[in-house]
């Protein structure tokens, strides 16, 4: 994938997704589908999470914590395309440039760009969101930015979409100024289930609960925590649980603190991912300091330090709690670790 900050450097033409997209969630992936190129002309949307996660790890993740992405991101691809199927979005998230804060993400940048990459995406646009494209207004973006400098063929948005300055522009402004370039504008209606909207910040919510099922299903796959792994207090070994303390990206969303059952990573050489346990607190029994991601690998021995591993949360077992003491919650391990054991489908998961 070519991924620019920059879009003179942009690959031309392209088709457009636009859109900020956190989380990649399924209504986000109805908006980027007109613009993929699709062998044969069927388009799937669902991803090959195996080779998809296995490939996030492998390759690791540079935007942690003390990292800042440089101004120029470009990567290169040895693609060559007549045209380009490209997202464009914007970095930061405009939400934080107004507010100040920093704004915890679904998709930090790096994850963001490997889920495209894996839905059939090529080319990444982030858009600098500063005071100066914050003051450009709606019609001179879409024609300026959209049209001029990335050489638009096809624009894709949902139809919630907001653009501009003050937030003047909106789905229907972009087709009629496309349209005075014979350019088409796909709008997608929102994307809803039983329950309502599917969106990033319903998403955040039911991860917030706990209701990591209905997160997974609102995604269309599975909740992912992808860090490096560091040296810990090491209390697991001495309980019998040996833990890997995962180092995240600091604006990676956290969801309820407890205990999960998951499926690990890039645990090379392994092809395929190892079954465990995971675990989000602070480690009251223990009178731990911060907040701590520590996961247990079923049957698995070795030195992951400095490594990259991406967790695949797959059900959320229990809140986090203090036990009177190390034996009880040795006690409480094991039976997290057989309820995993018995929820997890073993199917394209290894247990070394």
């Amino acid at each position: 994938m070519w991924i620019t900050s920059s879009p003179t450097s942009a690959q031309k033409p392209t088709k457009i997704a636009l859109g900020n997209f956190d989380g990649v969630h399924l209504g986000h992936q109805r908006v980027i589908e007109p613009v993929l190129i699709h062998k044969g002309g069927l388009p799937s949307l669902i991803l090959a999470e195996d080779m998809c996660l296995q490939s996030a790890a492998a390759s690791g993740y540079s935007h942690l914590p003390g990292a800042t992405p440089s101004v120029d991101l470009e990567k290169q691809t040895s693609l060559d395309l007549a045209e380009w199927a490209s997202v464009v979005t914007f970095f930061p998230h405009p939400k934080e440039f107004f507010s100040g804060r920093a704004r915890p993400l679904l998709t930090p940048l790096e994850e963001k760009s490997h889920q495209l990459a894996c839905l059939g995406v090529n080319q990444l646009v982030l858009l600098p969101f500063n005071a100066e494209l914050a003051n450009l207004d709606a019609i001179a973006f879409v024609e300026r930015v959209l049209i001029h400098d990335l050489q638009a063929t096809h624009i894709s948005v949902g139809s919630d979409f907001h653009f501009g300055k003050g937030r003047g522009g909106n789905a229907e402004l972009l087709k009629d100024v496309a349209s005075l370039h014979n350019i088409p504008v796909t709008i997608v209606p929102l994307q809803n289930d039983t329950e309502g909207r599917i969106s990033s910040s319903r998403i955040r919510q039911t991860l917030t609960d706990g209701d990591l099922a209905k997160a997974n299903q609102l995604l269309g796959r599975p909740y992912t925590l992808t860090g490096i792994v560091v040296l810990g207090q090491q209390l697991g070994r001495t309980i019998g649980f040996p833990t890997a303390n995962l180092k995240l990206p600091r604006d990676k969303f956290i969801p309820r603190q407890g205990v999960y059952s998951v499926k690990v990573f890039g645990i090379l050489p392994n092809p395929k991912p190892v079954l465990g346990i995971m675990n989000i607190g602070h480690r009251p029994t223990v009178d731990g300091q911060g907040l701590t991601v520590e996961v247990h690998l079923f049957d698995w021995q070795g030195n992951l330090y400095g490594k990259t591993l991406t967790v695949s949360l797959e059900s959320f077992i229990r809140s986090e709690q203090k036990f009177d003491s190390l034996g009880d919650l040795k006690e409480q391990i094991a039976q997290d670790c057989d309820i995993a054991r018995a929820t997890l489908t073993p199917s394209g998961a290894t247990e070394p």
